[in-house]
């Protein structure tokens, strides 16, 4: 999980108790997929284990599944850590929404940047998804869909209100 911008550093208690408000997400999806005393267990063997993004450096993630989700908020340099720790007999799965960066407005989303240039590695697969693939409630779609919208429209005003700068700096230039 990657945080919202805060830092974890700045709430009380130990590093469970920081963590787990950003993981409510990650256990209440695990509560639907495995029962409560199974899902104990994996939890105290480590068969199943929950770790900020920021306590990965130097470690190697070899026979796992190593899930990264709202990577959208991970930094360029943070992506790239995470992305590293893959051991041999590892499979990443990287999860995010771009329409949802919590990060300062002065930095890009190293899911950004990770989708651009890691696309074409063999062995890399990029899967997008849109309102169509909502299983939320039905108005879930429609309000996407409704946001979807607005932002484009504010995209073309933004384009439209360029050129005219562009076109009106060239016409008293010339």
């Amino acid at each position: 999980a990657v945080e919202a911008g805060e830092s974890l550093g700045f709430l009380p208690g130990d590093l469970k108790e920081k963590i787990d408000p950003y993981l409510r997400p990650l256990y209440d999806a695990l509560d639907d997929m495995i029962p409560a005393d199974k899902l104990g267990y994996y939890m105290t063997t480590r068969t199943i284990e929950i770790a900020p993004l920021a306590y990965m450096r130097g470690r190697t993630l070899d026979n796992a599944y190593i899930i990264l989700d709202e990577a959208q908020n991970a930094t360029d340099l943070q992506l790239k850590m995470f992305l590293t720790r893959i051991g041999p007999s590892a499979k990443a799965i990287i999860t995010g929404d771009m329409t949802q960066v919590d990060l300062p407005r002065n930095q890009r989303s190293g899911l950004q940047l990770a989708t651009r240039i890691l696309q074409h590695i063999d062995g890399i697969a990029y899967i997008e998804l849109d309102e169509d693939d909502v299983v939320r409630h039905r108005l879930v779609k429609a309000i996407i869909k409704a946001y979807h919208t607005e932002q484009e429209k504010e995209e073309l005003h933004r384009s439209q209100k360029n050129y005219t700068s562009a076109d009106k700096k060239e016409k008293s230039s010339s």
